[in-house]
């Protein structure tokens, strides 16, 4: 395991060894935000590459894609078609605390590469798999991506315009989700591991994931026997809770509670709505939302974003102006947090990259490292893991096992 001795810190897990076998972005998305948090991670990748690194667009050859999922890791290129290269990584996982997959089911046995047969060198061995719809279950083989989970999970049905298709969400969280999922039970498996000295499988499915996902929508469901609709950016049960159209844009305005509601009449001078009995309960204004979506926008209307930021900030209402990205990542929030940080790149130069969203009070993690570049760490960790002396590893680049 890496030497986990160091004046400065690295990160709560410093130390520990993550050997990354998956691509795309579920498992790239996992195995990153335990970089982020000191972890050692060897992305293992096919001669090639993770297929991200061709999607475009890119710049120098480099996607934007693989930069966006792949910082903090070190790349070596092995070909697990051959026996030599399972070999390699079977040594590799015998020598990590957290191997990460993202294959179908069945994959990595074919490979020789499952956990039954890791665990048999390295049984504290924590192996994590991530797939569209788990180990078990009549769904176990399909492949799968994003927009088929959003669909089988629900999620996509309720996202989208009233009266409307319903359309995908913008964010990719039917895969994302994989990211937040996995290493929360990988963190679990580890916190038991130093109880046990055993490792365990870890079964994450995208489906699985996006079900939980769906919080109170699901208990509406149970409560209701309906099906939650689509409401675009409305709140199925609380009104006002949207996107309001303001001079110069458009801004959000949530209101949560009747206090909230008192507020939002207040700044926006709405005295008739707040004195209109119809509105004065959270099942009123449901009731009676056109009217109350009506009172909002004729003020808004009249506003600037700028001007409603002020207002609405006095009387700590719960609102915000409707970002791009670009105007997202530049906001003085983003900035004072530093979430968008500068990286050298070994092509690109110095590039912006998106910092790790943890926060440690008192410590301050290490910057992130750019993506690698293909197999540019093969000869390190061949070297310092493995032990391979400089002429075996030549012999297995010749020989196109590593690259």
């Amino acid at each position: 395991m890496p030497d986990s001795d160091s004046a400065a810190w690295q990160g709560p897990l410093k130390g520990i060894r993550i050997l990354d076998l998956s691509r795309i972005l579920a498992g790239p998305f996992a195995s990153q935000m335990l970089a982020d948090l000191g972890a050692e991670v060897i992305k293992v990748e096919p001669p090639g590459g993770d297929d991200t690194r061709h999607f475009p667009p890119l710049r120098e050859g480099v996607s934007h894609y693989f930069l966006s999922v792949n910082r903090s890791k070190k790349s070596i290129v092995v070909d697990l078609k051959t026996e030599e290269g399972a070999a390699i990584v079977r040594e590799l996982a015998a020598a990590s605390d957290i191997l990460i997959e993202n294959y179908r089911p069945g994959v990595t046995d074919r490979l020789g590469l499952g956990y039954e047969r890791l665990a048999a060198d390295n049984p504290g061995l924590i192996y994590c798999a991530i797939s569209g719809f788990g180990l078990t279950g009549p769904l176990r083989d399909r492949p799968s991506f994003d927009i088929v989970v959003q669909a089988l999970s629900g999620a996509l049905s309720v996202n989208g315009e009233a009266g409307r298709e319903p359309t995908k969400l913008g964010i990719p969280l039917g895969d994302l989700v994989g990211g937040v999922y996995g290493p929360i039970a990988i963190l679990a498996a580890l916190h038991e591991r130093a109880a046990t000295g055993r490792g365990r499988l870890i079964d994450i499915s995208l489906m699985d994931g996006m079900i939980g996902m769906l919080g109170y929508l699901a208990q509406l469901a149970f409560y209701t026997g309906e099906d939650p609709r689509p409401q675009g950016s409305e709140h199925p049960n609380l009104t006002p809770y949207g996107i309001y159209q303001a001079k110069d844009g458009a801004i959000v305005i949530a209101c949560l509670t009747d206090g909230f509601w008192h507020r939002i009449c207040a700044a926006l001078d709405l005295d008739e709505a707040r004195n209109d009995p119809r509105l004065a309960t959270i099942e009123g204004r449901k009731e009676h939302r056109p009217a109350v979506t009506a009172a909002i926008v004729a003020r808004t209307s009249q506003l600037t974003l700028a001007e409603l930021g002020d207002i609405l900030t006095a009387h700590h209402v719960p609102h915000a102006p409707v970002l791009g990205v670009q105007a997202a990542l530049a906001h003085p929030q983003t900035v004072a947090r530093g979430m968008v940080v500068e990286t050298d790149h070994p092509v690109l130069g110095r590039v912006p990259i998106i910092a790790p969203s943890f926060k440690f009070a008192g410590e301050a993690l290490p910057s992130p490292t750019c993506p690698p570049t293909l197999g540019q760490h093969s000869d390190e960790i061949l070297g310092a893991v493995l032990g391979r002396e400089p002429a075996e590893i030549a012999r297995l680049k010749a020989a196109g096992v590593i690259g």
